[in-house]
């Protein structure tokens, strides 16, 4: 196996300049390893960081999910908190509505009867007198005659 640094690129050079043709083959092919070598370690650090991403994204997709379902759950607390206030508001609104309702009806059933008879009062007298609108305008006139 021919591991790829400074040195053995050096040696190799070496070795292709000078020398016979059954060594410069030998030189090529030594060449060959090692541009096959490094096109596997170039593969595998592609594959590595790929896998390193996937990883990533596996890993930000958990961690969205669980803030996602913490902030869920705080705001369903939340909500629930504050949905008894409301219950419990509108509760205390319809109490006093019914309280208020209860008077006004008790008030008119106790001066039904008061207010009944007043205008019936109103309807069966009738004062046969006129307008004080129309009275003045008699003085006015008396005055100017």
């Amino acid at each position: 196996m021919v591991r790829l640094n400074d040195d053995s690129i050096i040696s190799v050079r070496s070795r292709t300049l000078g020398g016979s043709a059954a060594q410069q083959s030998q030189g090529i092919q030594t060449l060959l390893e090692a541009e096959k070598e490094a096109a596997k370690i170039v593969q595998k650090a592609r594959t590595y960081r790929t896998q390193k991403l996937k990883d990533a994204r596996n890993e930000a997709s958990k961690e969205i999910e669980q803030l996602k379902s913490k902030k869920e759950k705080e705001f369903n607390d939340f909500q629930k908190e504050h949905e008894g206030s409301t219950s419990n508001s509108q509760n205390t609104i319809d109490k006093e509505t019914e309280e208020k309702l209860e008077e006004l009806n008790k008030a008119f059933e106790a001066n039904r009867e008061e207010v009944i008879k007043k205008l019936l009062d109103r309807v069966v007298d009738v004062k046969t007198e006129l307008h004080r609108n129309l009275q003045l305008k008699q003085q006015q006139q008396q005055q100017k005659a």
